[in-house]
Order: structure tokens, then sequence, then C-alpha cells
């Protein structure tokens, strides 16, 4: 409908993704079962007894994305976030990654209460969806900054590769998803993940030079009459310019005095 065509190397991009995704698809872990948002929480709290250090990984890392994007937002973002891309980006991506893991338990909340248990009498459900909204509307706002700022040629394969590794970090942690997974499954992921990232890089990167097609597009179309004028307008300006340089000082009091007379 915007009759806009797609590169040759776009459409390679898109080939790409689509084989990345149906790598992951093959190679993705069974979810476990949850009957309940509490369950959800237990997981998200649970502490793990092989390791002192990691009692409550999930919350430890939860605590530590918060901590990140706040120096981000009130302390780089001021100063460079107009200059440097990963500021806005990296804000939008670390509170993504707790947004994808709030959505999915308010999403199995909404699945069991339509069910006939009702979930919404829990304390846990509302704090989900609390999260949920603050994670999202700051996602808006900065990546809005972003896209506003920088070129989305590069926002976008920058924020993808961001958020869906700290999404699949906090998933990992969360719901210890590769529990159990063989090697080889793990490998294959991994490399399906990679082959996704080069084919979004590629899309993006044909986008720039589409729009620097479209731009000389349009200055070809113009009528012979309307460029040429404009090119010998710019002639004329630079022939002016130059001929005003070449006056004699002695000409300017000259124009003084006359303009100025005693």
């Amino acid at each position: 409908m915007l009759n806009e065509k797609l590169h040759k190397l776009g459409v390679l991009g898109c080939v790409i993704c689509v084989v990345g995704s149906i790598v992951i698809a093959l190679h993705a872990p069974q979810e476990r079962s949850i009957e309940s948002v509490k369950q959800v929480w237990k997981l998200a709290i649970q502490p793990e007894m092989n390791d002192l250090l990691c009692l409550a990984a999930f919350l430890l890392y939860a605590a530590s994305v918060v901590a990140i994007a706040l120096v981000l937002i009130f302390h780089f973002a001021p100063r460079w976030g107009h200059t440097q891309v990963m500021i806005f980006v990296g804000i939008c991506s670390l509170m993504g990654s707790l947004s994808v893991m709030s959505v999915k338990a308010l999403g199995i909340a909404v699945k069991l209460t339509f069910e006939g248990q009702n979930q919404f009498f829990y304390l846990e459900t509302w704090l989900f969806v609390m999260v949920v909204t603050t994670c999202v509307l700051t996602q808006m706002v900065y990546l809005n900054k972003a896209l506003d700022t920088f070129n989305t040629a590069i926002v976008s394969p920058i924020y993808y590769v961001m958020f869906t590794s700290l999404t699949i970090v906090a998933s990992v942690i969360m719901f210890k998803d590769w529990d159990g997974q063989s090697a080889s499954n793990v490998v294959s992921e991994i490399c399906g993940f990679i082959t996704i990232i080069s084919g979004t890089v590629l899309l993006h990167s044909t986008k720039e030079s589409s729009d620097t097609r479209r731009s000389l597009s349009f200055v070809s179309a113009m009528s012979p009459s309307l460029s040429g004028r404009l090119i010998n307008g710019t002639i004329d300006s630079v022939k002016r310019i130059e001929e005003d340089s070449e006056l004699p000082s002695a000409t300017i009091p000259l124009c003084r005095h006359e303009l100025f007379p005693q």
C-alpha cells in the first residue's frame, strides 16, 4: 500500500530471519506447566541451594536491571543520551527483559482466570500488572527518544539484539528453560539466535540505501528547466561572491562617503 519495494539484500535478510526462527523453534525447550501465579512467584524468588551466593538469582538480576536503568536514566541520559545510541536503547532493553517475564506471568493469570481459577485474588498478580505497566511505558518513552535522535537502521538492530539477549538471560534464570537440555540443543538455539541477528542487521542495513535511492529519484524527476535554474542560480551566486572579494579596498571608503556625506 505504501509503494515500497524490498531490496534483494532485504529479501535475503528476511529469509535468514525466518531460518533462524525455525532453528530456535525446533530446538526450544519444553515449557513447564504452571498452575498458578503463586508458582510463578516462587520461580522468581526460589533460592539456589547449590550455592549460597546464588540465593534468589532472579531477584538479584531484577535488582541489577533496575539499578542500571536508573543510573542510565538520571545520570547518563541527560549528558550523553543524544550522542550515544546505547544509552536509550540500553534502557529499553533492560526494562524489556523484565516486562517479558511479567507479561508471561500475567498471561498465565488471565488464562487460568478464564478457566475458572481466578488469579486476581492474589497480590502477586497485581504486582505483575504494575511491573508490566511501568516497564512498557518506560520502553515506549525511551524507544521513541532513540528513534527521534538516531537513524532507525541503527536503532532497530541494536535494540533487537540487546532486548532478545537480555530476555533470554532473564528466562533462563527465572524459568530454568535450559535445565535438562542437551548441549547440541543449546548450541543450536544459540546458532539460530545469531542467524536471526545477522538477518536483522542485513535487513535494516538496506533501509538507508533505499532512502537514498528515493531521494535521488525525486531529484531526477524534477523538470529540466527547474534543475537548470537551480544550478545557474548557484553558479551566479558563487561568481558574485568572487567578484565582491576582488574589489579594491579603496572603493569601500568612497562608497561610505557617498552614502554618509559630511
